[in-house]
């Protein structure tokens, strides 16, 4: 498992009203899945999933519940980055945490997709 960092929890009351901590993790699982589907963006992309998750351009509502898509443009890099976080709620063990289920680099044309598809929570003005 590795400790990612903190979300505010305000910008995902309209996902869930009953999360239970700020804390976001990744554990081995979800690491493995990352290597194995989406190629090397693990370890591309690991360096800039803190930044991501505490501070994201969008908060879009997941297919699954008490799930959110966070988007972020890394300017430096020239490079965008969806993630797929889970988030620890009530109705689950007080010691569960936030916890990413993957993340990947997406092109202009996924991006502008998920923004027409999905709802937006929040926006990073």
């Amino acid at each position: 498992m590795i400790f990612i960092g903190y979300i505010d929890v305000k910008l995902y009351r309209n996902i869930s009203e009953t999360i239970i901590t700020d804390e976001v993790i990744i554990n081995e699982n979800q690491i493995k899945h990352i290597k194995e589907r989406h190629g090397s963006d693990f370890d591309n992309l690991l360096k800039f999933i803190p930044d991501a998750v505490a501070d994201p351009d969008y908060i879009l509502k997941a297919n699954r519940p008490d799930s959110a898509v966070l988007l972020k443009s890394i300017n430096m890099e020239n490079k965008s980055v969806k993630i797929v976080l889970r988030l620890a709620t009530v109705s689950e063990p007080s010691e569960y945490k936030n916890s990413i289920i993957t993340f990947m680099q997406i092109g202009e044309k996924s991006w502008n997709k998920l923004l027409r598809n999905k709802e937006i929570v929040y926006k990073r003005s």
